[in-house]
């Protein structure tokens, strides 16, 4: 049948779907009638003329962004029926988000070659490496900065590095995982028509806008309205659980009443995306760069370079309501400013977009409400300032926290407090990178201010402007007047004054030099923060001790920020280090990470061993324990460098009659130190590993007094069963 108008109009508004993957090329479904009707067993019935049956789904996700989009992902994989709905007709063409930390990029690792493809289609790194500092694009550099190191490279403490990913491309590639697991994008169109079958499942339901939360005995009823033929028209879904992922003014948060805590307005900024070849092409030979951070007297900037080879950028413009507004930002007036930025008039700029945003340092006093019904991921549980980008990285981590855990409760594996245990975890590290980022941002911030341009005093004469002496001014006056201070600010960064000729631009330009060198600048990179982070407590078997305050990430192994340095080690709840490994009964010689062992597809624990008797007898009778649990669960055994296939034949009859066991060999690089030695424990050491790659329990096997009763009660604390 072919498409109705509405879906050929969203078809043609969305041609990077149809540009995705020539060489892979295949169409993202949509829904249809025939569709519809053989892919869902729930009836849409007219009853009096104009009700309808109610569509359920188990899993309900309002928000189609990077984290909605991931955790459907996740959770499809898992076996969890679910579905999700988007206010908006069409997937959003701005680039936003773009940097992709490495933990989010190990969790892309696994999930059907993600990390490969981004790789792959990411600029070269040495086109973004550099954060750059300079009166124009094509004026004088105040000084340059370079976020990667030659480890970066080497995959040593991962099996993956950073990237530079623009969000919407980001978005495509999920979308085409999300087909290839069945799932369409709908418009209201679809389901015109009363005699149409309805289900929520593997649905990305477009223009379908939350509007009102209800609970019962049996789960939530979510109203949704949509657009139907010029009248809106309202829909209740019922599901299990409701996850809100609808980004900072998320609309579930509101309706279930979670307040924000934290800074509001640190800053209001216009963000421009433009293109132009003409500066891609100038830039890609000239000084390639991430960002530019553009200080002069006629305007101040900061430019995301997106794609050189495309010339797609976006440009971020500080503004002071109500002096100023965003409405005064035209396309003409952004034009004049790109041009003041760049330092000539580009003939080939093509604005695409403008639109206004603040800046926030917040993080939900819940992410669980409703006896562990809704739950908020991503920006609608925290909201940072962009600086280090953990943003679109922490929501997209919370995805990956919260996935087996719903898949435990919704396969009788764990109970509904299992979920609790997501706030838990999440919330702490909500908190500790928001610090972080407002840290980083205020760093940003050393630059201008060494040139003179303090940015509290900046806010401090707005403040006046808006105080009871300012606000008796005329409008129009106290626009002119505040402009009129801050041209004379920017004046200070003239060249007859900024160079070394001159006392004070050559104090300046020494104090900047000074920031770059001692690292005092706005960072890319937070490895200790990144790879490191910790749960402290959750579905794990908490160490006994002190335990850090909320807001407090103690990097494994070296807990002094300033280093930034991430040091592997197995602790409970750190994420499992990274070694290469091959298997050892493997005819071919591919080497795999320690992450590998953990299955994105399947609901299931690991449990690392060494081939020691001890360990053995814990590990079949962990087996067994968890066999009564349900709980799926897989030995590794790993064996130092140099063993034999032969020896390992030794695990068939050690861990007698359970099958589900793999043995693999150490495989090391530059380092000669082994596994147990890297995780900081003995060979008699056993590690079990969550769905999530995060240890669970750790001990030493010999120091397990009845190995039967200890497992039954570490599956029991990491489960909360009662």
């Amino acid at each position: 049948m072919a498409m109705d108008a509405a879906v050929k109009s969203l078809w043609r508004r969305w041609p990077s779907l149809r540009s995705a993957y020539p060489m892979r090329r295949r169409t993202l479904r949509h829904c249809s009638s025939s569709a519809s009707a053989s892919a869902s067993p729930i009836d849409l019935q007219s009853n009096g003329g104009n009700r309808r049956e109610e569509p359920y789904v188990p899993v309900l996700i309002v928000g189609a962004g990077p984290v909605g989009l991931v955790l459907s992902i996740l959770l499809t994989k898992l076996g969890v029926k679910c579905g999700v709905i988007e206010k908006n007709m069409v997937f959003s063409q701005h680039p936003q988000a773009h940097f992709i930390n490495n933990r989010t990029m190990e969790l892309f690792y696994r999930m059907d070659c993600l990390a490969e493809d981004i790789e792959r289609l990411q600029p070269p790194v040495d086109l973004w490496r550099k954060f750059i500092y300079c009166t124009s694009l094509s004026g004088s550099i105040l000084g340059s900065v370079d976020h990667m190191q030659p480890q970066d490279f080497e995959k040593i403490i991962s099996p993956t590095s950073v990237a530079h990913f623009s969000q919407y491309k980001l978005v495509r590639l999920l979308l085409k995982q999300l087909e290839t697991l069945g799932f369409y994008i709908c418009a209201p169109s679809d389901f015109e028509s009363l005699n149409h079958k309805i289900i929520c499942e593997r649905k990305i339901l477009m223009g379908h806008e939350c509007h009102s939360v209800n609970f019962t005995d049996k789960g939530v009823t979510v109203g949704v309205s949509f657009l139907e033929e010029g009248k809106i028209v309202d829909r209740d879904i019922h599901c299990d659980i409701l996850v809100g992922s609808d980004g900072a003014r998320s609309t579930v948060r509101k309706l279930v009443g979670i307040d924000m805590k934290g800074e509001r307005d640190l800053q209001k900024l216009v963000s421009v995306h433009f293109l132009s070849r003409d500066l891609g092409q100038y830039l890609l030979h000239e000084r390639p760069g991430m960002l530019f951070f553009i200080f002069n007297p006629k305007a101040i900037g900061v430019l995301v370079a997106h794609d050189l080879y495309e010339g797609e950028f976006v440009l971020q413009i500080p503004y002071y309501p109500p002096q100023q507004m965003f409405e005064d930002f035209d396309f003409k007036v952004c034009e004049q400013i790109i041009s003041n930025l760049v330092g000539w008039n580009l003939a080939d700029v093509q604005i695409l977009d403008a639109k206004p945003w603040a800046m926030h340092a917040e993080v939900a006093e819940n992410f669980v409400s409703f006896d562990n019904r809704v739950v908020l991921v991503g920006d609608a549980a925290h909201r940072f300032p962009p600086a280090g980008g953990f943003g679109m990285n922490t929501g997209i981590q919370d995805a990956h926290n919260l996935a087996w855990k719903i898949s435990s409760l919704l396969n009788g594996i764990a109970p509904r407090s299992i979920l609790q245990t997501y706030e838990t975890e999440r919330r702490p590290i909500a908190i500790s990178n928001t610090e972080l980022s407002v840290q980083n941002f205020k760093a940003a911030m050393a630059v201008p201010a060494a040139l003179g341009l303090d940015p509290t005093i900046a806010n401090s004469v707005h403040q006046v402007m808006n105080s009871s002496i300012g606000s008796i001014l005329p409008s129009k006056l106290q626009k002119v007047a505040l402009e009129g201070i801050f041209s004379i600010g920017r004046a200070q960064l003239s060249d007859f004054l900024l160079n070394e000729k001159n006392p004070l631009g050559s104090f300046r330009l020494a104090k900047l030099r000074r920031i770059f060198q001692e690292g005092k600048s706005l960072q890319l990179q937070f490895p200790a923060e990144d790879l490191g982070f910790r749960y402290y407590e959750g579905a794990l078997v908490a160490n006994a001790g002190h335990v850090p305050p909320q807001g407090t990430v103690e990097a494994d192994g070296n807990s002094d920020r300033q280093l930034r340095k991430y040091v592997p080690a197995a602790r409970t709840g750190s994420r499992l280090p990274h070694m290469q490994l091959h298997a050892l009964k493997s005819p071919n010689e591919d080497c795999f990470s320690t992450l590998d062992l953990i299955s994105g597809d399947k609901l299931e624990f690991v449990l690392v061993i060494a081939p020691i008797k001890q360990s053995y007898d814990l590990a079949r009778i962990a087996l067994k324990v968890a066999s009564e649990f349900k709980v799926p669960l897989k030995v590794c055994v790993i064996w130092p460098q140099g063993s034999s296939s032969e020896k390992a034949n030794g695990s068939d009859k050690e861990l007698e009659p359970w099958s589900n066991y793999i043995d693999v060999e150490e495989v090391h690089r530059s380092s000669s130190m082994s596994w147990w030695d890297m995780c900081q424990m003995t060979s008699k050491g056993v590690i079990l590993v969550r769905p999530d790659d995060h240890i669970a329990w750790t001990a030493e096997s010999d120091a397990v007094k009845d190995p039967f009763l200890e497992m039954e009660r570490v599956f029991t604390i990491i489960l909360k069963r009662e």
